[in-house]
């Protein structure tokens, strides 16, 4: 199997490979540009797999389909949450939100195995999906939750969180009034229920809210460090692998 990983941060496509390894998956080729990976496309057989990051140095990497006829399957990585990612999760299709957890990729990697590609035709229109992610579906988010307190209910408004946070398997809403509220969900529910104009997933821990930020410092490793304006119970850092990520969500 010949697989190759598409991915201008080179740390986290070292991780990658690395992950890939344990899962007996190795990788013949890294490729970090849009342009270098026309180039090598078009000198090279296409491999079998590809995990593709959606945001490369000098561009979307849709921008590749636009030059190449690439038959490859492919599975993206990408720090985009956008519900519109779920329109092409097609049979030939799958996508890992950054920092890639080991159970999701090898998930990933199971349903490639178990897709046929003599059987099916890949078809992807990335116009399409170019334009979900440019121009995102309308939807609802959450504007509210419910919490218990003692035995009353309290509704906390979306926008008083300064941060939600997990810690010791609970999942906590941090609100500007120096209040931490246990909810009854987790932080990948939330993902699927937060506007992403106004929280980001910083970290495997912490979702942060762009009104509540009070400072951005740089920090070890190339990662960043987060001043909120009320919380300061802990560290809130943004993991390196989404600095990238982050610093375009704060435009």
């Amino acid at each position: 199997m010949n697989v190759i990983i598409i991915e201008d941060e080179k740390p986290a496509a070292r991780r990658l490979a690395r992950l890939l390894a344990d899962l007996d998956m190795e990788v013949s080729t890294m490729l970090h540009s849009v342009d270098e990976s026309i180039e090598w496309f078009q000198n090279n057989p296409h491999p079998d797999l590809i995990f593709l990051d959606i945001q490369l140095s000098d561009g979307l990497s849709f921008e590749i389909f636009d030059v190449v006829d690439v038959k490859s399957a492919i599975i993206f990585t990408t720090a985009y949450d956008e519900y519109a990612l779920q329109a092409f999760k097609l049979n030939s299709i799958d996508y890992l939100l950054k920092p890639i957890d080991d159970e999701e990729l090898e998930s990933a990697v199971k349903k490639y195995k178990n897709f046929k590609p003599e059987n099916r035709k890949i078809s992807v229109d990335f116009n399409d999906i170019k334009n979900l992610l440019v121009n995102p579906l309308e939807r609802e988010y959450k504007k509210r939750f419910t919490v218990k307190v003692g035995q009353h209910l309290k509704i906390i408004n979306a926008d008083e969180v300064e941060c939600f946070y997990s810690e010791n398997k609970g999942t906590y809403a941090a609100t500007s009034d120096g209040r931490n509220y246990l909810l009854d969900t987790t932080l990948e529910q939330l993902e699927e229920e937060l506007s992403p104009k106004i929280f980001f997933r910083i970290s495997r821990k912490f979702y942060v809210n762009i009104n509540h930020i009070g400072d951005i410092i740089s920090y070890t490793n190339s990662r960043l460090q987060i001043k909120l304006k009320r919380f300061n119970e802990q560290e809130i850092i943004v993991s390196r692998e989404r600095v990238k990520d982050f610093k375009l969500w704060l435009e």
